[in-house]
């Protein structure tokens, strides 16, 4: 029987680093049109990392603040330990973006204290890498107020009206260490909208980290679905981000997927529409690549096979590539685990070790034996204490 409770290590990092792979294999065709993406790499599309010598296999600011949710969340929960109380995962959520914002420009708001610790010391998790606008601009508010700890943005008191995709895209890690389905949304939406105050901007957030919680911890990808939908459509403005997920599911059963289809539930652009794709794409995955036949060989495992289809499916269209990309990688990886990705993909990621550390530290902090000293009061361990400092 799956552990219930715990997530299993290896979808942890299957996660992570499928989402930072899939941004890494769409950001060179983002808005390009499914005609000139066929024009430049062939009737196919990509097959692999494309762009300039050097930057293949480049992440942008999605997979950094994904990593810095994954952060931020071990954090807390280093914190919750320490004191005993929990309840500033959010904050510190915040906190931890504006030390990225830091790194995007040199007019903003300096901040009275840093959180992000060895991960904000990586330079590519701070270098400008494609930011999206209402993140920018939504932090820049936040920063201003100099109180970085407190929530700005709350699904009760928007902060704007965005519903752009910048939000949906990094919150994966909610579904990690929460403690149900129903903790994982809630803390999906709430740093969703930290940045985006549309239910459309947070909502689908909510979807893909209760999604996450329990494929993490060995469910099937339907009964995943459905448990994060249900819990969907119990929350106001709800209906545009439920109409976008039906629509998937009922695109997924009409046959193979094609680029055109993908297109069919819209460019990726807003939170709905780039965690519909992605689920449609994630659930064709298994009948679009069918079995050998009997004494057919292929150097790839079928389950390789599976993740590589959906994922260069999921960036080969016209819109937002990377984030879809970004959201399939995410799914397929918590569904099959770290191994299911070419290792030509893993080895060229440009922040492979850090994507790889990171999970790590998640399925150190978020198991079933986070470090502990031994005073019997489950009191962090020093040195886990000072790789995750409060402030």
């Amino acid at each position: 029987m799956p552990d219930t409770t715990h997530p299993h290590p290896d979808r942890i990092l299957g996660c992570l680093l499928g989402g930072a792979i899939g941004d890494a294999l769409g950001a060179p065709v983002e808005r390009l049109s499914l005609g000139d993406i066929h024009r430049r790499y062939g009737r196919d599309g990509i097959r692999g990392y494309v762009g300039r010598p050097g930057s293949r296999g480049a992440i942008t600011a999605g997979t950094q603040l994904t990593l810095f949710t994954a952060h931020a969340l071990v954090q807390s929960s280093v914190r919750a330990r320490a004191r005993g109380i929990g309840g500033a995962a959010t904050g510190i959520l915040q906190a931890t973006y504006l030390t990225w914002l830091n790194g995007q420009s040199r007019e903003t708001t300096p901040q009275p204290f840093r959180l992000g610790g060895w991960l904000a010391a990586e330079p590519a998790m701070t270098e400008r890498r494609k930011p999206p606008r209402s993140c920018l601009s939504a932090l820049d508010r936040a920063a201003a107020r100099r109180d970085p700890g407190r929530p700005l943005g709350t699904p009760e008191q928007p902060i704007n009206d965005s519903k752009g995709c910048g939000a949906v895209v990094r919150t994966a890690p909610c579904g990690f260490g929460t403690s149900s389905p129903e903790a994982a949304f809630e803390l999906g939406c709430r740093a969703a909208a930290l940045t985006h105050g549309h239910p459309s901007g947070h909502l689908p957030a909510g979807v893909l980290a209760a999604t996450v919680w329990g494929l993490v911890r060995g469910r099937p990808l339907t009964t995943a679905l459905e448990e994060a939908c249900e819990l969907l459509r119990r929350r106001d403005g709800h209906e545009e981000t439920a109409t976008a997920i039906e629509a998937a599911v009922d695109l997924a059963a009409q046959g193979p997927s094609t680029p055109e289809r993908v297109e069919s539930l819209g460019g990726g652009w807003t939170g709905e529409q780039a965690l519909a794709s992605a689920l449609y794409v994630v659930l064709r995955a298994e009948d679009d690549v069918p079995e050998l036949p009997e004494g057919g060989w292929h150097p790839d495992p079928r389950p390789v096979r599976v993740a590589t289809h959906a994922l260069l499916r999921s960036v080969n269209h016209s819109g937002d590539s990377d984030s879809v990309g970004s959201i399939t990688g995410n799914l397929l990886g918590a569904r099959y685990g770290g191994q299911v990705f070419p290792g030509h993909w893993q080895a060229g990621l440009e922040v492979r070790h850090t994507v790889v550390q990171m999970a790590a530290d998640c399925a150190l902090e978020f198991g079933m034996s986070p470090p502990t000293e031994p005073d019997g009061y489950g009191t962090p361990a020093m040195d886990w204490l000072l790789r995750y400092p409060e402030a």
